[in-house]
């Protein structure tokens, strides 16, 4: 049965509870001399509360268990005596039976799956039925519970907010529980990859060619020197592409704040905006297909005969491109938000209005204008699509923007697509190339708010 159905039960088991409740808070309300504790709506949704939340944490773990249950009941039953002891093949044909059993499937292609089929429609069925009852029972246990304690000197109202606070707590525990999670599992993968390649040949190296289908036994140091990857994702997403995002979004903002008129800015300002909306794979085709080319013949044209049809300046200048509405929608919200008195104190002591954005609005602006460029340099080096399609896949040191070079996150994807073991140094170096990048971000991050630190302290 689907969870879905258990989770509408219990929110309609909540919803009765609910209705029942308010209406014996307001019976109560006409027929107590004295004020109650709680408006009859905070009993209302403390009995609703007590009625869906035990019947969903139910159904969640039901659904966890369930399916054990019923595989269990299949792979118990006579008929399963046919089947091969381990293997895809077992599990092929079980998974046919459960299919049809479920009706997802017409019929099945294995006749060994045929006589299962009624056993694992009997076994879903019957675990069904349990579960429903087992789900309205705790509903009403924990709905008569909740309802006897309806009294007019109840304090419904603090138990309410108290439930909604603890909600909220967890709410905003997803975010850094999510990072330790990923933090944890990167940490441990880096350990057993480090346990197989030297940190210092990883770190410094300058050659780069893993063969995940390769003896894994064969861990040479100079195989797995990360530097050029390094250096590739530096050069292309925190140098080309900043060179472009920085001057465009900040000069943007400059001009949407103070030079464009309302219904230019109600115009322009959405415009530059649907850039972050652009799918990344888009931005990719543009690149290899358009702008890679081009870059590629106006090279050779001017004697460059090395330039490449997949060349880190394509790249970095498409992705530039692309994080140009982080700049500019930050820094046009910290321009926008300077108390206008600033701006008006120095034009009335005689600067103009270029020299007034020069020294009074982008210093008080700084704050803002350094978070959005943070968030762009995090966005840029952490971006895949327009690298696989415009900048190819060579590990190169070099400083010439017109070759092929590759970035960490490029390699990530190549090392952990394919058939390659978890066991391989070779794969276990995506998560080692995961957590450097992680790391790099959470610099970025610490220098973004110390410098938003300094600058606003001056400012305030």
């Amino acid at each position: 049965m689907s969870p879905a159905i258990f989770v509408l039960l219990a929110l309609g088991l909540g919803l009765v509870g609910w209705l029942a409740a308010r209406s014996r808070a307001w019976a109560m309300a006409a027929s107590t001399p004295g004020r109650l504790h709680s408006l009859p709506s905070y009993h209302a949704w403390y009995v609703g509360l007590w009625v869906f939340v035990p019947a969903v944490l139910f159904a969640t773990v039901w659904a966890i268990i369930s399916p054990q249950l019923v595989m269990q009941a299949v792979t118990s039953h006579p008929a399963a005596g046919a089947l091969p002891e381990f293997g895809m093949t077992r599990d092929s044909i079980i998974a046919e039976a459960m299919a049809v059993a479920r009706g997802n499937a017409q019929g099945v292609f294995n006749p060994l799956a045929q006589p299962l089929v009624e056993p694992a429609r009997d076994a879903l069925t019957r675990y069904g039925i349990i579960g429903v009852v087992v789900t309205l029972l705790i509903a009403f246990v924990a709905g008569v519970w909740s309802f006897l304690r309806v009294k007019p000197d109840f304090t419904a109202r603090t138990r309410v907010e108290r439930t909604v606070m603890l909600a909220l707590l967890l709410a905003s525990l997803v975010a850094i529980l999510t990072t330790l999670g990923i933090l944890v599992s990167l940490l441990f993968e880096t350990v057993r990859f480090f346990g197989m390649v030297s940190p210092i040949d990883f770190l410094f190296g300058t050659q780069w060619s893993p063969n995940p289908m390769g003896d894994p036994a064969y861990t040479a140091g100079e195989d797995y020197g990360a530097l050029p990857l390094f250096w590739g994702t530096i050069y292309i997403g925190a140098i080309i592409a900043m060179l472009v995002a920085i001057p465009l979004g900040l000069f943007s903002a400059i001009y949407l704040t103070q030079y464009a008129n309302d219904r230019l800015r109600r115009v322009m300002k959405p415009m530059l905006e649907i850039l972050a909306g652009v799918p990344t794979v888009v931005y990719g085709y543009f690149a290899a297909l358009t702008v890679a080319p081009v870059i590629r013949d106006w090279a050779r044209a001017i004697g460059i005969s090395n330039a490449s049809s997949e060349s880190a300046i394509a790249a970095g200048l498409v992705m530039g491109v692309m994080i140009i509405p982080f700049v500019s929608s930050m820094a046009d919200d910290s321009i926008a938000a300077v108390p206008s008195s600033m701006r008006d104190g120095s034009l009335a002591m005689g600067a103009t209005k270029s020299e007034t954005i020069r020294k009074v609005l982008i210093p008080a602006a700084l704050p803002g204008i350094v978070a959005g460029v943070m968030l762009a340099v995090s966005r840029a080096i952490g971006e895949t699509m327009i690298v696989v399609m415009a900048a190819g896949a060579a590990a190169n040191l070099t400083g010439n923007p017109f070759e092929s070079m590759t970035t960490v996150t490029y390699q990530i994807v190549a090392m952990l697509t394919g058939e390659g073991s978890f066991d391989h140094p070779a794969t276990l170096s995506a998560f080692a190339l995961g957590m450097v990048l992680f790391t790099v971000t959470l610099i970025l991050n610490f220098i973004a708010l110390r410098v938003v630190k300094r600058y606003r302290e001056a400012y305030e």
